[in-house]
């Protein structure tokens, strides 16, 4: 399985490794433990992997004990797992690092020795349980993981070509034409309901069994719902809750996450840290309204008024279908070809929301219910900023079309009103490249091309 932060380990050796360690942060079974061992075994002579969900006590007593003795700790752990290290050419992976705050700790102590290299892989690394008492050690550099993305997915299908295709027609606003298109969505379509949890993606690649995936996806939820109940003390049954909720706020027109349906006068500030916790797991993607379309959209941000996607839209479809313990092979057949009965709009805009997750952009919307001003009344499935910023016309506004037939009535209200502060309109549907009217039309397989 080949994953794009790779290249970014690699920068990380090149440039910062023996001045910090990297900590790789990213939802469970995304992949982090399998790249990391992966880069250490290519990149170096020789490596350590601390799994702190099966270590022992003696290996966890070694933080108390030695590190104002680093010689003897690294004594221990050589003879512990019978590994020889070599200044400068060696890496010491700390895996699940969240189970030892202890061993988060000593990371300053171990990289200001200068003897070895560091990765830490964490999910729920900044869960306050598992920052209790420990300062966090500033020579520790974070990257998120994610799940894949379409253009891992393709490489793991074993098509390293079409994605570079893909991007010089982006680049260029060229439609690839009937053909290429037809074969893109195809692609698009397994990865949407596939999703990009490695597992799965792997069942899929060796069996083409939907249901055998579908069980590898559930499990996964499983997991997620296990750590709910585990570590979101104080909040546990509001934090599943939500995450019950999520597939039936999707489907809705509005997809703006109505705490009314949890419990009747909810409050925000009763459920917030139960949001929060699912966000920092990295279980869900919140994606905020912001008051204003215009450069400074966390300025303008109404943390009060937010949608709630999944992280993965594969862990989403087994979540939503779950009517008979398993989502049938005849419905992902449906999904596979478009003829699904009900809307499946809710898969496409989860589907966009993580994508531009994984390109790197914070997710925000724009939502004006005004009914005294009909030109204002409008609502923008997602907004982001251009990478350069400049004096004015930085904002792109998104609408995510599911449907061939469909209507942009809120996309011409918003360039209408908000001309000075917007940057190319675009508009994500299931037809190949235009561009009309100053909109461009993309599909929606180069959402991670914006």
């Amino acid at each position: 399985m080949k994953r794009k932060i790779y290249e970014k380990l690699i920068t990380w050796k090149r440039e910062s490794a023996g001045k910090t360690a990297l900590l790789i942060d990213g939802a469970r079974r995304v992949g982090k433990s399998y790249v990391a061992e992966e880069f250490a075994k290519n990149e170096y002579e020789s490596y350590i992997l601390v799994d702190f969900n099966r270590a022992s006590s003696e290996i966890l007593d070694l933080f108390d004990r030695y590190l104002d003795d680093l010689d003897t700790f690294f004594l221990f752990l050589t003879r512990y797992y019978n590994k020889k290290l070599i200044p400068g050419k060696s890496l010491i992976i700390f895996d699940e690092v969240q189970l030892c705050p202890r061993a988060r700790a000593a990371i300053k102590f171990l990289v200001a020795d200068g003897r070895y290299h560091y990765i830490e892989t964490g999910s729920l690394v900044s869960i306050k349980k598992n920052v209790k008492d420990i300062v966090i050690p500033s020579e520790e550099r974070h990257i998120k993981m994610f799940p894949m993305d379409f253009e891992e997915f393709l490489w793991a299908l074993g098509n390293d070509s079409l994605m570079d295709l893909i991007r010089v027609c982006f680049e260029k606003t060229q439609p690839l034409g009937q053909a290429l298109h037809r074969k893109a969505m195809d692609y698009f379509r397994q990865y949407l309901i596939v999703g990009g949890m490695p597992q799965a993606v792997l069942e899929y690649i060796e069996t083409r069994d939907f249901e055998r995936v579908d069980a590898i996806k559930r499990d996964i939820l499983e997991l997620y719902r296990a750590d709910i109940v585990k570590h979101a003390e104080g909040y546990e049954l509001k934090a599943e809750s939500i995450f019950d909720e999520i597939p039936a706020q999707l489907q809705k027109h509005e997809k703006k996450f109505k705490l009314s349906a949890l419990k009747k006068e909810a409050r925000f500030r009763d459920y917030e840290d139960a949001f929060f916790w699912l966000t920092d797991a990295m279980i869900v993607n919140a994606c905020y309204n912001t008051t204003e379309p215009s450069i400074g959209l966390k300025l303008n941000m109404n943390r009060m008024t937010m949608k709630c996607y999944m992280a993965d839209t594969g862990l989403l479809i087994s979540h939503a279908f779950d009517e008979n313990t398993i989502v049938s092979e005849e419905l992902y057949k449906k999904l596979l070809f478009d003829k699904l009965e009900v809307n499946n709009g809710m898969l496409v805009e989860n589907i966009v929301a993580q994508m531009l997750v994984a390109k790197g952009h914070k997710l925000y919307f724009y939502s004006n219910p005004s009914n005294k001003d009909a030109d204002s009344k409008m609502e923008i499935d997602f907004l982001i900023s251009k990478g350069k910023i400049t004096s004015g016309h930085n904002i792109s506004p998104i609408e995510v079309k599911s449907g061939k037939n469909y209507t942009l009535i809120s996309l011409r209200k918003c360039i209408r009103k908000y001309k000075e502060q917007l940057h190319t309109p675009y508009v994500l549907h299931t037809s190949d490249v235009k561009k009309e009217d100053g909109i461009v039309y993309l599909p929606l397989y180069m959402t991670g091309c914006l």
